[in-house]
């Protein structure tokens, strides 16, 4: 198995991403109706099969993660929109320009964007959103890389990370957004943008290790 992807051509990574997001909109919606609006499933569905429609099939990765960070900004809005899109955005010009991607790549990409990520959001771990989702996510993916592990080893761990911190968020206490109004009682329900970020993060696991 190889330890790299190439950049150019795997566009079809991306193109997986959002026919996941696609397939678990209705579950993404419940999750939110139980603390916030119920929206979330719709409002990502949207952009990413608006994002889907502009990507080049046949270009690269990086190219292709900008298509959907981009689209994220300028067709979501709200506060999901600007936060994943800036996510997206940050992997997307980390990779550019490189031709083959591996563990110490992406692992740089994904340590950018989370941190990026939290600031935009204002989020720590423990605030009950996706930041619970992706920072294990990204330690679980330094942690295999600096024990020598492969890149597949890597983004398996990755998604294991992701799985850990996004049920993790149904025992904490909402700080931040709608769900902060209910207090205690956001305790018991998942996150729907820890959701959301878990989906995304397994998928990119999935997708990228089937390429190796």
């Amino acid at each position: 198995m190889a330890e790299t992807i190439r950049n150019e051509g795997s566009a079809g990574v991306a193109l997986a991403l959002c026919e996941a997001i696609h397939e678990s909109k209705d579950r993404l919606s419940e999750i939110d109706g139980a603390t916030g609006d119920g929206d979330h499933g719709v409002n990502m569905n949207k952009g990413f099969m608006l994002a889907k429609d502009r990507i080049d099939v046949g270009g690269s990765l990086s190219d292709a993660l900008e298509t959907i960070g981009d689209t994220l900004v300028d067709d979501i809005g709200g506060s999901m929109g600007p936060i994943y899109g800036t996510f997206f955005d940050t992997i997307a010009d980390d990779l550019d320009g490189v031709a083959e991607i591996g563990a110490p790549e992406f692992g740089e990409a994904l340590a950018d964007a989370a941190e990026a990520l939290m600031d935009l959001a204002g989020a720590k771990p423990g605030d009950k959103t996706l930041v619970d989702t992706i920072m294990p996510a990204r330690d679980a993916f330094n942690e295999a890389e600096a024990a020598g592990k492969g890149f597949a080893d890597c983004l398996s761990a990755m998604s294991e990370g992701a799985e850990r911190g996004w049920k993790s968020t149904e025992g904490m206490q909402a700080k931040l957004g709608r769900a902060a109004r209910l207090g205690e009682r956001s305790i018991g329900h998942l996150d729907a943008g820890a959701t959301s970020c878990y989906v995304i993060l397994s998928t990119l696991a999935k997708e990228i290790s089937a390429r190796l």
